[in-house]
């Protein structure tokens, strides 16, 4: 097994490590490995990698800060090479980052784009092997799957930059360095990996150069430290700060800079803060939300405030002249398509700034969030502005779901399914609904049908908040976030005109006050409310459901949207009994239900139900179907599918799926003393030979509530494997 071929040393960090270090045949042979250097008590560590751990380890042991650690770890395999390495220290450095036990006081990360042969078939499996090996030395403590929702990991700056993203990077670095244009706009629409790029830029700015790792940047790697170095020369301290306009992103942000070796909270600011001192650089994520002086509610008097000190017309400036005016250099990232209120800064704002001389514009088109990739982006797109026509596809991908449902129930329902399963997935609504349950919490603010929903009970960090699942975000509470699924509910604000073949907008069913209050032109809230169904329906990494409660938009979307459609049984043709031929066009069909005691060899061809089976399998007596329940295999198994076993006559069982029999087996999904699962022996050698010391039947299952069925001791004398699974018939 792969966990046997990986190895984590501990040793103490200190001068006489190296007379440890002549027992370990991987740093005394020079072997590519992998090493931590950490202290329990300052919660500090330091991921690398070398071929030569005696050079490398007497360099830190030199070095002012590493010197304090305390402890080193090897990760050594014979697996490894110099790629493998490299990736495995990528690996590392983004999920303890993310695990948030040890700050790291690596400057970023290192290759984790680099591909090399067997990375995904092996070196994965050894990464988690490492991983949980760590966990066992109190390195690491969560799980990967909690890591890969966690915002900590979303938007860490130990993030590998795609091609696009370095691109932009340079551009901005070269503005920096050469002072050439004072503001760099990037414009990229949602999932483009804005907000990753603005804290991967914040982070490395904020590092000392020799902290900084540029392996990065492959062949380019002297090119950048140029640029560094320039940048250090122009601004040797520079006063920085991420401005986020939203505060519940901003809450969420802090939290992540707080966390992060180098950075702090005080560093991610409101615009506010902005007209009180001056900057050397700005770096402003989200900028399409700065404000300008429309519907500010409690905000009026300190915008005023701020314009008043800025010396600045109230009724003509906005927050983007804050920034403008307040720092030397800024960096806005910016989507026009996002601006959602009327109070947001106007494009003609932005487009006045693109065309200065000062500033440079740089775009982002990669998709980045959604696995749907650019193609579902543009679909989105096409959908809302009503250009995609009779002739047009519904979209579809392996990828991705996009789903539309006719009920909200089972929508919501296949929601808390995927929430189960992969976590972060919530429902999100158009503006269609007063907030009643804001005043008082026993009011519900939608009803549609038999359904009653609340909106979110908090503004800020709404969707890692305690019983979001069971809630409805609105725009505000989930712009900026990722989630994995997101169910949207289309309000009776939006519906479609079949004459016209045109969205149109119900003003009188639309609820965000000060989203409309000061809107005139009808065509202007349209446009406001279709960002907002854009933006919100980009949320969702691997899927996002749609319900319409308006029947002429619902009709609209089913010409274009795939239907959820409920999964019934699957059923199978069964020979009519004169035409069976046992074991030569027909094998037998177990009912594993009620199948116990009937695998034995004194069967009687009578008492069985037959089935055919395809022509690219060989009849033979040892052949056998079964129909799969549930969703514990499902992976590998659909649920209801009919498989083909073939009875078990000896030979290593390890890493196949198998058909057990055991009385001390209890599987809800079979009802019986039968299950089907992954096998995995664990022996031991005594003077008799091997002897099982566990067997582990494995789940392969989207759904993490199925648990591993550990079979010990006396239990082993009621175990038996039947049969070995072969392929899904049908």
């Amino acid at each position: 097994m792969i966990s046997t071929q990986v190895k984590v040393n501990h040793y103490d960090f200190e001068n006489n490590l190296f007379e440890n270090f002549s027992s370990n045949h991987f740093a005394k042979d020079l072997w590519p490995l992998v090493y931590i250097l950490s202290d329990g008590e300052t919660k500090t560590a330091y991921v690398g990698e070398t071929t030569d751990a005696y050079s490398r380890m007497s360099t830190h042991l030199k070095h002012k800060t590493k010197s304090k650690l305390t402890s080193v770890h090897l990760i050594t395999s014979e697996k490894f090479n110099k790629s493998a390495t490299l990736d495995i220290e990528s690996n590392l450095i983004k999920y303890i980052s993310g695990d948030n036990v040890f700050k790291l006081l690596n400057g970023n990360l290192g290759l984790a784009n680099h591909n090399y042969y067997q990375k995904k078939e092996v070196y994965w499996d050894i990464f988690n092997s490492v991983w949980n090996q760590l966990r066992k030395e109190g390195i690491s403590k969560h799980s990967i799957e909690h890591i890969d929702n966690s915002d900590l990991f979303k938007y860490s700056p130990y993030k590998s930059l795609t091609k696009e993203q370095s691109q932009g990077l340079f551009q901005i670095l070269q503005n920096l360095a050469t002072g050439k244009h004072n503001n760099t706009i990037v414009e990229g629409g949602a999932g483009t990996g804005k907000t990753i790029l603005a804290i991967f830029l914040f982070k490395m700015l904020s590092s000392e150069l020799e902290d900084f790792n540029f392996k990065e940047f492959g062949s380019e790697e002297k090119v950048y430290i140029d640029l560094i170095n320039q940048i250090k020369k122009v601004l040797p301290k520079p006063k920085m700060a991420l401005v986020v306009p939203m505060s519940s992103f901003r809450t969420t942000l802090k939290k992540i800079f707080k966390n992060i070796k180098g950075l702090s909270a005080s560093m991610v600011i409101g615009p506010a803060q902005v007209s009180k001192e001056k900057y050397d650089l700005l770096i402003v994520d989200e900028s399409h939300r700065l404000r300008r002086r429309v519907n500010l509610g409690a905000y009026f008097g300190a915008f005023d405030k701020a314009c008043h000190a800025l010396n600045l017309d109230k009724h003509k400036s906005s927050e983007l002249d804050w920034v403008t005016m307040q720092s030397k250099y800024t960096v806005l990232f910016y989507d026009e398509s996002q601006s959602i209120k009327p109070s947001d800064a106007k494009k003609e704002d932005f487009d006045l700034l693109k065309k200065s001389k000062k500033a440079s514009i740089l775009k982002l088109k990669s998709q980045f969030r959604v696995k749907g990739g650019n193609a579902y982006v543009e679909y989105i797109d096409s959908l809302l502005h009503c250009r995609l026509t009779k002739e047009s596809l519904k979209f579809n991908s392996k990828e991705y779901e996009f789903t539309l449902f006719d009920s909200l129930e089972k929508m919501i329902e296949q929601i808390k399914i995927r929430e189960k399963e992969s976590g972060l997935s919530r429902l999100i609504a158009g503006y269609s609904w007063e907030w009643k349950s804001n005043k008082n919490k026993d009011f519900f603010d939608i009803q549609i049908d038999n359904v009653q929903l609340k909106w979110n009970g908090t503004s800020n960090d709404w969707i890692n908040s305690e019983g979001s699942i069971n809630e409805v975000g609105c725009i505000h509470t989930t712009q900026g976030y990722d989630l994995n699924y997101s169910g949207i509910i289309f309000g009776n604000e939006i519906s479609f005109n079949p004459k016209t073949r045109e969205i149109i907008i119900k003003e009188e069913s639309y609820f965000d006050k000060n989203g409309k209050q000061s809107i005139k032109d009808p065509k202007e809230l349209k446009a406001f409310i279709l960002n907002i169904y854009k933006t919100i329906l980009l949320r969702g990494i691997k899927g996002t459901y749609v319900y319409v409660c308006d029947p002429l938009l619902r009709e609209y979307f089913e010409s274009f949207i795939p239907k959820f459609l409920t999964e019934q049984p699957k059923t199978i043709e069964l020979f009519k009994t004169e035409n069976i031929l046992p074991f030569e066009n027909a094998i037998p069909l177990y009912d594993l239900k009620v199948a116990a005691g009937c695998f034995g060899s004194n069967q009687q061809v009578e008492d069985m139900k037959w089935i055919n089976i395809p022509n690219k399998v060989k009849p033979s007596k040892d052949l056998f179907a079964c129909q799969v329940i549930g969703e514990s295999m499902n992976k590998v198994i659909p649920n209801g599918s009919y498989c083909l076993f073939r009875k078990y006559s000896g030979g290593s069982r390890n890493g196949q799926i198998v058909l057990v029999e055991s009385t001390n087996i209890h599987d809800s999904d079979f009802g019986s003393c039968y299950t089907i699962k992954e096998y995995e022996s664990k022996k031991h050698q005594n003077e008799e030979g091997w002897k099982h010391q566990s067997i582990i039947l494995k789940p392969l299952s989207t759904n993490k509530n199925y648990e591993k069925i550990v079979l010990e001791d006396e239990e082993l004398l009621t175990f038996k494997v039947i049969g070995i699974f072969e392929c899904v018939l049908k």
